[in-house]
């Protein structure tokens, strides 16, 4: 049964900007996650529901308008968890309408902490590691459109984007 998550992908050049950066930090996941935004964490689906999936996905990108999203500066969630993050600054409720249609029926999903839309740029590192990542970053920013939402799915390890989903249809 595939793994998959659905996103907000963080364009060119800011994606591999902080991707390599991440990777800088220590952060061996760098080299398998692309830059994005969270809107639907790591699920298993099975292939028959895949299909079902494809259409939510589709109606759901389809209600939403394209939006500005500012990232700016960094953030973190320790000490409840390992995580440096760059802040989404503009864009907040527009990612929490998509994220929550995206775990509606048929994709009903619970979450282990409440939404927060961000872009994880360290995580599970020591306190150095995490530091640095925080304080590197802490003047990071970045704007751009968003026009799409991506599903990934999960390939060795890596996650690829499978299809993307135009917002506004």
């Amino acid at each position: 049964m595939p793994t998959i998550g659905v996103a907000v992908t963080v364009p060119e050049p800011h994606g591999s900007f902080l991707r390599e950066r991440r990777s800088s930090f220590g952060d061996r996941q760098a080299e398998g996650i692309p830059s994005h935004v969270t809107l639907l964490p790591p699920t298993v689906v099975d292939d028959e529901e895949y299909a079902v999936l494809l259409s939510h996905l589709r109606a759901v990108a389809a209600a939403h308008r394209p939006f500005t999203m500012t990232l700016r500066g960094t953030g973190t969630f320790r000490p409840t968890s390992p995580v440096v993050f760059v802040q989404v600054s503009r864009g907040i409720p527009d990612c929490e309408g998509i994220e929550h249609d995206v775990r509606r029926p048929p994709l009903t999903r619970a979450l282990d902490f409440p939404y927060h839309p961000h872009v994880t740029v360290a995580q599970n590192l020591d306190d150095d590691g995490l530091d640095r990542a925080y304080e590197d970053l802490a003047d990071f920013t970045a704007s751009f459109e968003v026009t799409a939402i991506d599903l990934y799915d999960e390939r060795d390890g890596s996650w690829c984007t499978r299809e993307s989903f135009p917002l506004g249809g």
